[in-house]
């Protein structure tokens, strides 16, 4: 399910300031099918990872802002590709661990910036971005330029002191 690597992760180095390539001890990705079963897969590809990079103290509150991108991406952009006529492309899923912190992105095929919802008492949705921006160091997007269109949405967490 995921593949080593930083080449599918270049477009990221564009939207986060102070991330020395070089720097990155480990990269993983992996492609999510259009259903939201896909979120339960990316939660635990998640699991996986951070715990083979030793850091499972993170894997609740990365896991939570995994499952708001994905679910977000495969509401909202999917949606919006299959409307346009445009030929699906899967959303993916990348973390990438630095010296100081670890990214989480998704990558999907839609060229339209999130925005953080107003929820009232009763609504179930409407609060992922929220979230996303408590349980995190900060959050961002960046458009992907080129081929293929789209965008990518990151969050960025702290590492623990070793």
């Amino acid at each position: 399910m995921g593949s080593e690597g930083s080449t599918l992760l270049e477009p990221l180095w564009q939207g986060l300031a102070a991330i020395d390539p070089s720097a990155v001890s480990g990269s993983v990705s992996c492609a999510l099918p259009a259903r939201y079963e896909a979120v339960k897969g990316a939660r635990q590809f998640t699991g996986s990872t951070l715990r083979q990079w030793n850091i499972p103290e993170l894997l609740d509150e990365v896991a939570l802002v995994v499952s708001e991108l994905v679910t977000n991406a495969l509401r909202h952009a999917l949606s919006g590709a299959a409307a346009t006529g445009e030929p699906e492309r899967p959303v993916r899923l990348h973390l990438m661990r630095g010296p100081s912190r670890l990214i989480c992105a998704v990558r999907d095929p839609s060229e339209v910036g999130p925005v953080a919802g107003e929820a009232g008492c009763g609504e179930e949705s409407g609060r992922g971005l929220h979230l996303v921006e408590c349980f995190t160091d900060g959050w961002g997007w960046q458009p992907l330029a080129g081929t293929p269109r789209g965008k990518i949405v990151w969050a960025a967490f702290r590492l623990p002191d070793a």
